[in-house]
């Protein structure tokens, strides 16, 4: 029983959690290297086929005790459909990136909820009883964790932690954006936009092909490998300066490799087995922490002061994180006691926060 709880609850929040950090690490590491000359082209298609030489053993030697499902020529169209959308929303995100910064694209990534579980109901993978109090906690969970993002963003309050030398920071903040090009900034802040909508929708194909053909590495290796396939000749002639391909020993390498290995590959398993294991608003709901995380991580490692409004953001977003993960959970007792429910993709879960309550019972 403790097995099965850390697989289905501890271990999928902390993977979620995890992929976020990398994804807030990636997008800064990007912004350095861009600053310096990276083409945003050149790093897509290097992120792809990196990412895609990483999972290429990977997908054929964890095969699980049952070996790989049969393999279905619609498992093969839904994943070049999912190149297409991962494809398209990685050009808008590191194009948004390139006119804003890390910290505007987790603001922006408040949005991803909302995206999603509209999607999720238009595609019937998601209950909207508005009686029911599952689906209000939904609802409102998401909400006030967008409105907890918001706050970070939008009020700065007193002082908390200063930042060591202040005057010298470097380090992008959402408050520093004014001072950049009003026109940029606003074409950043559509293309980061629409890049959510797309990976909105990645979710929920992503969702349903894990549904037909259940292995997880196989159907992101097969997602990777037509990403760069689409990439390859678009990417090859929107930057035709073949100087702009070699990577020299610095910033970019470094960039290129992290993406590879810990950015595509890493949140792309991650993600496709969340959206297996508990479906597309489960996944979603944890991009408003990006937001805390790039501040948090600011605070730690670049020496960026603590603000007030950061702090009761955070408090804000976590009690709306908490009742999505509550109505998740709750959701999952009912399916696991014989109700259905569209909301769920897999079976014999029993939820964190009603773990104790099912034992007792059972005992």
């Amino acid at each position: 029983m403790a097995r099965r709880n850390c697989y289905n609850d501890v271990l999928p929040f902390t993977a979620m959690i995890a992929a976020e950090c990398t994804n807030v690490g990636l997008n800064t590491l990007f912004k350095a290297a861009n600053s310096k000359g990276l083409s945003y082209y050149v790093f897509v298609l290097y992120m792809f086929a990196i990412s895609t030489l990483v999972l290429l053993p990977l997908a054929f030697i964890f095969r699980g005790r049952t070996g790989l499902p049969t393999f279905k020529l619609s498992v093969l169209y839904r994943c070049f459909l999912l190149g297409l959308i991962g494809f398209s929303g990685q050009i808008c995100n590191y194009k948004g990136l390139e006119y804003s910064s890390p910290t505007l694209a987790s603001a922006i990534g408040n949005l991803s909820p909302a995206f999603t579980f509209i999607l999720a109901v238009i595609f019937r993978m998601e209950n909207l009883a508005l009686r029911s109090s599952i689906t209000q906690a939904k609802i409102m969970g998401t909400i006030v964790s967008i409105s907890g993002a918001l706050v970070v963003v939008l009020y700065k309050g007193p002082l908390i932690i200063s930042a060591p030398s202040q005057s010298q920071s470097q380090s992008p903040s959402l408050h520093s954006l004014r001072d950049t090009s009003e026109k940029n900034w606003v074409i950043g802040g559509l293309l980061l936009a629409t890049d959510n909508l797309l990976f909105s929708m990645w979710y929920i194909v992503q969702t349903q092909t894990m549904k037909i053909y259940p292995a997880e590495l196989v159907v992101v290796f097969l997602y990777l490998l037509c990403a760069t396939i689409i990439a390859a000749p678009v990417c090859l002639i929107a930057e035709g300066n073949l100087s702009a391909w070699r990577l020299k020993p610095d910033i970019a390498l470094v960039a290129v490799i992290y993406s590879g290995f810990f950015g595509s590959s890493f949140s792309s398993v991650v993600h496709t087995w969340g959206l297996h294991l508990k479906g597309p608003v489960y996944v979603s709901i944890f991009k408003p922490l990006s937001i805390v995380i790039a501040a948090a991580l600011g605070v730690l490692f670049l020496g960026d002061a603590l603000y007030l409004g950061s702090v009761i953001g955070a408090i804000i977003l976590s009690i709306g994180f908490y009742a999505v993960i509550w109505a998740k959970s709750k959701e999952e007792l009912r399916d696991d006691y014989g109700c259905d429910s569209l909301g769920s993709s897999s079976d014999n879960k029993t939820p964190l926060l009603d773990s104790c309550k099912v034992e007792g019972e059972l005992e």
